[in-house]
């Protein structure tokens, strides 16, 4: 008999949260052979990143994982032998009850959110005592071996590569979204929350001397786009050009595609954290847009990264790519910044590869998840 895991997931107001999870259920019942199920209370916001998914069943199977619709009045379900809450979401308390009445009960894992802050590292794994007796931990994703990995499937790198090596797979890609750069523009993605230093950037760009192609998936960021195009309404598929850039609006695209898109461009800039984690398996730079907290309590979050990530960068690069992250995070001149990112491009470019390769050395989160279970055995 499979191994049965439930998976929890509340959808705020993004992607990220149903965006980790559904990889993760994917991942544990096509890698480990598990059965798992996958709740979901915003089943609109699943077949967003799912298009083949009905958003009006209350249980479909998809890709080898069982969908579940997690309605305001719980449905009843018997408990899975592995539970994860993901990041910090409430379960049902029925559920929380029936987990309580298994003859054995169920291993409850609450898997967190992303960061590369020193703390992690010694809370990862740790028990957090339940009065009715649960076997409750905290786990932790993180960029350490202390820590609980980064979601990445077995197939992705080698998928990776193989796109890269076909050229005409990245053309035939790119044709089908609508987009034909001209030969030698640089090509960035730009997936953002809303962001005031983003026409000052777009200003940068276009009176570059080096032609830039921006793809910009439907989201957030937008709104940002319209004012500095002049244009209350960008449909999926608009095209504008000033001076040296071209901008093109694309539509909201699947899991798969999004990392095709990632791995086609020289440059990708991200928010959140699925996207986050999926640049850095794309291997060329990237900017992340954090989540904004209250009290701006994310820049420790981004500061920590950056801690980390420019290690084995010179002190040049490491700076002004620094500088760029605080610029578009901090709201701080971005134009100013991206051009003294351009003298370390080579750099940065080979830094990106090592930081994959380095990350990719190490267990998986779906592993990690699955060895720490069999442990508790």
């Amino acid at each position: 008999m499979k191994t049965t895991w439930d998976i929890f997931c509340t959808v705020v107001d993004n992607y990220g949260d149903i965006g980790v999870t559904w990889r993760l259920a994917r991942q544990l019942a096509g890698e480990h052979d598990l059965a798992v199920r996958l709740w979901v209370d915003d089943l609109q916001a699943f077949v967003r990143l799912c298009p083949e998914a009905d958003s009006q069943a209350e249980r479909q199977r998809r890709q080898g994982v069982e969908v579940r619709h997690w309605p305001a009045t719980w449905p009843g379900a018997e408990p899975a032998q592995v539970v994860v809450g993901a990041f910090a979401c409430q379960l049902p308390q029925a559920y929380v009850e029936a987990m309580g009445k298994q003859a054995t009960p169920p291993l409850w894992l609450n898997l967190d959110y992303l960061s590369a802050e020193d703390w992690v590292d010694g809370c990862h794994g740790l028990p957090s005592p339940q009065a009715n007796g649960l076997r409750k931990f905290f786990f932790f994703p993180g960029f350490t071996d202390k820590t609980g990995g980064l979601l990445r499937e077995a197939a992705l790198l080698p998928r990776c590569q193989a796109f890269r090596q076909a050229p005409d797979e990245r053309a035939k890609f790119l044709a089908g979204l609508g987009v034909h750069p001209a030969a030698g523009a640089r090509l960035i993605s730009l997936f953002a929350y809303e962001n005031p230093q983003l026409g000052n950037w777009l200003d940068v760009l276009a009176k570059g001397a080096h032609p830039s192609h921006l793809l910009v998936p439907q989201g957030r960021i937008l709104g940002d786009l319209g004012h500095w195009l002049g244009e209350a309404d960008l449909p999926v598929g608009a095209l504008h050009r000033r001076g040296a850039l071209t901008v093109q609006v694309l539509p909201f695209v699947s899991q798969d595609d999004y990392d095709r898109l990632l791995w086609s461009c020289d440059f990708n800039a991200v928010r959140g954290e699925d996207s986050f984690v999926r640049a850095q398996w794309a291997g060329v730079p990237m900017l992340w847009h954090i989540y904004i907290q209250e009290e701006n309590a994310h820049w420790e979050k981004l500061e920590a990264f950056l801690t980390l990530y420019r290690h084995g960068l010179s002190a040049a690069a490491g700076q002004a790519l620094t500088d760029l992250w605080r610029a578009w995070n901090m709201d701080r001149p971005m134009g100013q910044a991206w051009q003294a990112l351009q003298p370390h491009w080579d750099e940065l470019r080979e830094h990106a590869r090592q930081w994959q390769a380095t990350q990719a050395a190490r267990p998986d989160l779906a592993t990690r998840l699955v060895q720490f279970y069999r442990n508790s055995l």
